[in-house]
């Protein structure tokens, strides 16, 4: 089968590898019929996120048909349509029960270095090989796949298997109220639709900071005030446009790849270079907790990795600040999620702003990478 298979920091490729088998009998096999590129594949790319191994299949969101199932599943059955969540969990350890899958025992063991196993990602995530892929193996099949209403469409699901179920515990964390006034850092794919969960909720004024024209264009559209931060400072803002007290919420859904501002780069022609880590991986942090009026909720559910150390600590300390994060318990957040848009309550189509055949992955792969006007979320349409 095909794959997109990492070979080292800035180094991808479409390869012929081998194809998954049943390891175990609770596994199964689904074949692909879409995949997605995310920011978080880029964070390994880029070398943000360590410990990769070579060889190791990307992607960690998919919907496909299922091939064939262990003897031990009883769920999920051959030709089923499924979702496929992120976080890989074992369904029934104390964490799992509680739908803390991120946390689940089973891989993680209690070590508080080891990171929530999911697919297509470092080391100490498992590793699983990923959903960049023909075909891929899902191990506990009948807690890690959720079928999919014959009317939703795979353009309609593709989003629920890591994002939408992210941006929606990045809102459940940030404890909104009707009253609140919320600030949304980011706004690639994860920061739209947390703007559309909040616009669910009757949140009627948000705020949008990121310093891509067609992405803020997007949150404007979609009724957040937009701030660029290549043309303004957000804090200062943010702070004129509250009046002085600073946003009750903020949600962070930028991560570790976060950038300067544009006019403090000594030479932005650099950041036309491929694969580039962001050049201030504390800058989000930096401004929220400076943003935030007192005793205020920060929100966090852009990636930063175990060897991210740096935060302002002592100033959030001195607000009172709430601060929750987390990566996602995507398997809580699914079925309701689903049922949303099975009753079409939201539309998640207009996210996706490429469809791209499976043989065009790399070049997708650079226009994303560089964050090019238009690029939000690319869908990967495997072959049938």
């Amino acid at each position: 089968m095909k794959a997109v298979v990492f070979k080292g920091i800035g180094d991808i490729a479409l390869e012929e590898v081998q194809s998954p088998i049943i390891q175990d009998p609770k596994d199964a096999l689904v074949r692909i019929t879409m995949s997605t590129i995310c920011g978080t594949d880029l964070h390994m790319i880029r070398g943000s996120m360590t410990g990769m191994q070579p060889g190791t299949i990307l992607g960690h969101e998919g919907v496909g048909i299922v091939e064939k199932v262990g003897a031990d599943v009883k769920k999920i059955k051959v030709g089923d349509r499924v979702i496929i969540p992120s976080t890989i969990a074992c369904g029934t350890c104390d964490y799992c029960k509680k739908k803390i899958y991120s946390q689940c025992d089973y891989y993680t063991h209690n070590d508080s270095q080891t990171n929530t196993a999911f697919y297509g990602g470092p080391k100490k995530s498992g590793p699983f090989n990923g959903m960049q892929a023909e075909m891929v193996r899902v191990p506990f099949a009948d807690v890690g796949l959720v079928t999919i209403p014959t009317d939703v469409t795979d353009s309609q699901a593709i989003l629920l298997s890591d994002i939408l179920p992210t941006a929606y515990m990045g809102v459940e964390m940030a404890d909104i109220q009707p009253t609140d006034n919320i600030a949304v850092f980011g706004c690639g794919p994860v920061g739209q639709l947390v703007i559309l969960l909040l616009k669910r909720s009757g949140i009627k004024t948000i705020f949008a900071i990121d310093n891509v024209p067609s992405r803020l264009a997007l949150a404007e559209k979609q009724g957040a005030h937009a701030i660029n931060f290549d043309h303004e400072d957000p804090v200062s803002v943010l702070k004129k446009l509250t009046h002085g007290k600073g946003p009750d919420k903020i949600i962070d859904a930028v991560g570790i790849d976060a950038e300067q501002p544009h006019y403090t780069w000594a030479d932005s022609s650099d950041h036309q270079a491929q694969w580039l880590p962001g050049n201030a991986p504390w800058q989000a942090l930096q401004w929220e907790v400076d943003a935030l009026c007192k005793a205020g909720t920060l929100s966090i559910i852009g990636v930063y990795p175990g060897p991210f150390h740096l935060f302002p600590i002592g100033t959030a300390m001195g607000k009172n600040l709430i601060i929750k994060m987390g990566n996602c318990n995507h398997r809580a957040y699914i079925p309701k999620l689903l049922e949303w848009v099975h009753k079409k309550e939201i539309d998640l189509t207009p996210f996706i702003t490429q469809t791209i055949s499976f043989d065009k992955v790399i070049d997708a792969y650079k226009h994303f990478d560089k964050r090019e006007d238009g690029w939000l979320k690319v869908a990967l349409l495997m072959p049938s």
